[in-house]
């Protein structure tokens, strides 16, 4: 096997697991927290994004190699992330009228995940 075949299968596991922890750390969030917000997809994004932020971090300041960084990175942040439902959710409130809750998903998904990013970048500095 060839090494962008291996690269292949570890990101096509890595994103299995990350897909099975996203699913399962929403069930385990929308059963425990009542709200109109999409609490589980708005915490898997944040906490997705100050993952890649860590892993972006590690690999430009640490010399974490580029197919961790692939595997990780691709395949269990892009498949723990999700900005598609992210986009539906925001969509079905509007569609609900909850034109305050959709936009307060917008404004705090955008601002938390850019700025939990940014801490995952610079907790990668003090590592």
């Amino acid at each position: 096997m060839g090494p962008l075949v291996i690269t292949l299968i570890a990101v096509s596991v890595a994103a299995a697991i990350g897909a099975s922890a996203r699913y399962l750390l929403d069930k385990a969030l929308t059963g425990r927290c009542a709200s109109t917000l999409p609490i589980g997809t708005l915490t898997i994004n944040i906490t997705g994004a100050f993952l890649l932020g860590l892993l972006t971090g590690l690999a430009a300041h640490h010399g974490m190699p580029k197919n961790a960084l692939t595997v990780l990175g691709t395949g269990f942040c892009g498949a723990y992330t999700t900005f598609s439902t992210f986009s539906y959710e925001t969509m079905r409130l509007v569609e609900d009228g909850s034109i305050a809750e959709a936009t307060t998903n917008v404004a705090v998904s955008l601002t938390a995940g850019m700025a939990t990013a940014a801490a995952g970048l610079g907790a990668a500095l003090l590592l």
